[in-house]
């Protein structure tokens, strides 16, 4: 077995490249000379314990290295509670020294909420800087135009472009510019709609942008819209002629079905008429073939006599010679039994 003399010798070895390994791996060396070649108050100690607490020390020194040289005061503390809640510290950094630069209002309380919202507020700042022109309609999603119908019943396309910056005041809650090209839409809309005549928005295509822009378009949203310029306007179809042809087409379409049904009706009431007659002339016929028999049995009662009927026949036969010189075609057949 080896004796102690051997083995600590060993031990201490072995304990000493433990701990230069963990301080290898638990102090940055090279960010702190960088602090500290930056002037910036960042201890051994607080880095150990960024390690200790998961935090990467990159994403703490390099950022607050920024701030300090940019005329920031801010702490490791502040940037470490805003790594912790998943927030980008790099990118509030960087906004907060572009509002400084632009002379914009901006403190780290409202640009890391605007950051943990899940907002860009970096590129919120730019767009506040440098302002943002935003298609409407969005071409990527859709039509390209607006189409609207003037009151003289003529359709036009127009394309507007909406120049808008950020407001960092209403960006936690404001809407998105989904909201500001959908209420430009209708505004483009509402105003052809209400002109006269299509020529009066040919003529004067700013009538569109003046009347938007006096809705307040931008209330609740993130943004503020600065101008709305009209791209282009071209004439489409005509609309109101379409509708009075499809209006006149149906309108026809209802006459001929109401002649048809009135002429079905009149065809019902004729038929109605012929069956009627159908059945006086059976009755006719009916009544006709009871002659005979009365006569015979007036024979029998003895209420005619031969003189009686012999006066009859010669009335009838006048009667039909009448009728056969006047033409009737509908005459009365003999009556049977009266030769």
């Amino acid at each position: 077995m080896p004796e102690w003399d051997q083995i600590i010798p060993v031990a201490v070895v072995v304990a000493i490249i433990a701990l230069f390994l963990f301080l290898a791996w638990a102090v940055p060396l090279r960010l702190w000379i960088a602090a500290i070649a930056a002037r910036v108050p960042v201890s051994l100690f607080s880095l150990i314990g960024m390690r200790l607490r998961r935090v990467n020390p990159r994403a703490i020194v390099e950022p607050l290295i920024m701030a300090h040289k940019a005329g920031l005061h801010l702490t490791t503390s502040m940037l470490e509670a805003h790594y912790l809640a998943n927030g980008h510290v790099d990118l509030v950094v960087l906004a907060l020294i572009s509002a400084d630069k632009a002379k914009i209002p901006l403190t780290w309380e409202r640009a890391t909420a605007i950051d943990l919202a899940g907002r860009d507020v970096f590129d919120a700042v730019q767009r506040s800087v440098l302002p943002k022109v935003i298609d409407c309609p969005d071409p990527s999603k859709g039509p390209t135009t607006v189409a609207a119908v003037a009151k003289d019943g003529i359709q036009l396309k127009a394309k507007a472009r909406v120049t808008v910056r950020s407001n960092l005041d209403r960006l936690i809650g404001g809407a998105t510019e989904e909201t500001i090209i959908a209420r430009v839409g209708e505004g483009i809309v509402t105003t052809i709609g209400s002109a006269e005549t299509h020529k009066q928005v040919l003529e004067n295509p700013d009538l569109i942008s003046k009347r938007v822009l006096q809705k307040g378009l931008d209330a609740g949203t993130a943004f503020e819209i600065l101008s709305i310029d009209i791209a282009d306007v071209d004439v489409g179809e005509n609309i109101g002629a379409k509708l009075q042809i499809d209006q006149a087409q149906a309108d026809k379409q209802i006459a001929q079905a109401r002649a048809e049904r009135r002429a079905a009706e009149a065809r019902a009431i004729e038929q109605e008429n012929l069956a009627k007659v159908q059945e006086m002339r059976a009755r006719l016929v009916e009544a006709e073939a009871e002659v005979p028999r009365a006569i015979a049995e007036a024979f029998r009662s003895g209420r005619l006599g031969i003189m009686d009927y012999y006066m009859l026949r010669n009335i009838q036969a006048d009667t039909l010679m009448r009728q056969s010189i006047g033409g009737d075609p509908e005459s009365p057949s003999r009556p049977k039994g009266a030769a």
